[in-house]
């Protein structure tokens, strides 16, 4: 029972690690609003806030369920 609740985080974390990799824009595409004043945005406090910050938030957590599920499926095998 264990192993399928650890199976279906892995997928779900992976999914979510998926999309969210393929919605963040580049680094370079930001260049033309920073020098418009898109650095307020980008830089300041209301970086989490926004869409860009949301994104790196889920990137990061399911980076680390993805990890910890994968290591946890090894160990009970």
């Amino acid at each position: 029972m264990l192993k399928i609740i650890v199976i279906i985080l892995l997928l779900l974390a992976s999914l979510v690690l998926i999309a969210s990799i393929l919605l963040q824009s580049g680094k370079q595409a930001g260049l033309s609003g920073e020098i418009a004043g898109g650095a307020e945005s980008l830089w300041g406090r209301n970086k989490g806030r926004s869409f860009e910050g949301k994104l790196e938030k889920a990137t990061t957590i399911s980076a680390i369920i993805f990890v910890a599920a994968s290591l946890i499926l090894v160990a009970i095998q």
